[in-house]
């Protein structure tokens, strides 16, 4: 069991989000995290088991002030026993904290930060709408070496408009000689309701398959000559630092969400929270949850999201799941894209196949 907590707050809108956020004001920080501390009080007791991991996710939690995130913790703390957590995650934006921030953040018993670096480029910065500068992201995980955090994740995207592979390799080499614990390389993907979607829409941006694959193998191979671990299709992690969290949803671990647009799915049951901050303390405030939406997942729906998010790891997807033809097997492993454990009796993707994981696992389902 996993959970998730989504703080949507966020000093700016980035134009490639498709995650629900926005500024602060309509309603009130304390509020949001009076209302989270009563759908933690509510929704944990009835689950059948305690969570292993937790993730506060956004949106921009780090940007919280450090009055609230005590409170936050504090509430969690009643509700879970953080010394049985396996990895406590939080996001940040290195313009959000300082050094006696960061020492929080370990104080409350976070143990890996995902800093939303994204770029060490100063153009791509400013086309992605980041308020940092390259110099902040680098001091950045400095200070959270110095406050003593176990684990650093470096969020990192490829494909962006005006970005050229020199742009990503610098950016690339940056993060490796800040020697990060495990780095996220995300393809820019245009998402709908997004101000880099219309664009795309108008013509003034443009998606290219060639270059994402370009920049996608440059990535696999700076990233794992310097030692990192390539364990799915976006993360590259050094030796036991490994995202438990997220090989958690990877294999099809029940996860709670908490906050406003939280997804959960318990017994292959799916729920969403109302995508709305003033509505979710509303709600919360009134019968104990936000859940607006639920419906089971049927077995062929969850077969298929089980090869879907299987496929983009190290260990596969299981041959015996498939109920595609053993020629088109055969053809993906004639063609370099992937590989049979005979051992496991599992397909797994080579390197090739990793960059074209999508259209591969259309041709699988």
């Amino acid at each position: 069991m996993l959970a998730y907590l989504h703080i949507p707050f966020c000093h700016r809108v980035c134009p490639y989000c498709s995650f629900y956020k926005h500024t602060p004001g309509s309603t009130p920080i304390g509020a949001f995290v009076d209302a989270v501390a009563k759908e933690a009080a509510s929704r944990l007791p009835q689950l059948a088991e305690m969570p292993r991991t937790l993730y506060l996710g956004g949106g921009t939690p780090s940007m919280l002030s450090p009055t609230h995130l005590e409170r936050l913790f504090g509430a969690l703390r009643e509700r879970l026993d953080f010394d049985r957590l396996e990895e406590v995650t939080m996001e940040a934006n290195p313009a959000t904290f300082d050094l006696s921030k960061a020492r929080l953040f370990r104080e409350l018993g976070v143990t890996r930060v995902s800093l939303g670096i994204q770029s060490f480029t100063p153009h791509v910065l400013k086309i992605l709408g980041r308020e940092h500068d390259p110099e902040q992201a680098a001091e950045a995980v400095v200070i959270l070496r110095e406050a003593g955090m176990p684990s650093i994740n470096i969020d990192l995207m490829f494909s962006i408009p005006g970005q050229s592979r020199d742009d990503w390799k610098q950016t690339l080499e940056r993060t490796i000689a800040l020697k990060p614990d495990h780095v996220s390389a995300y393809n820019l993907t245009y998402e709908e309701d997004t101000a880099f979607f219309e664009s795309l829409q108008r013509g003034e941006m443009n998606a290219d398959e060639d270059r994402d694959a370009s920049f996608f193998h440059l990535a696999h191979r700076l990233l794992t000559e310097a030692g990192f671990d390539h364990y799915e299709t976006s993360n590259y992690a050094q030796p036991g630092h490994h995202s438990s969290h997220n090989r958690g949803y990877w294999r099809g671990e029940d996860y709670l969400g908490l906050g406003p647009s939280a997804v959960s799915t318990i017994g292959r049951v799916r729920s969403q929270n109302v995508a709305d901050t003033a509505r979710y303390v509303e709600m919360v405030n009134a019968i104990g949850h936000a859940i607006t939406s639920s419906e089971a997942i049927d077995a062929d729906a969850w077969r298929i999201e089980r090869i879907a998010l299987g496929l983009r790891t190290r260990e596969g997807i299981a041959l015996d799941g498939l109920e595609t033809s053993a020629a088109t097997v055969q053809a993906l492993v004639e063609a370099g894209y992937a590989e049979v454990d005979e051992n496991q009796h599992r397909l797994v993707l080579t390197e090739s196949g990793a960059a074209l994981v999508d259209p591969i696992a259309g041709e699988l389902v």
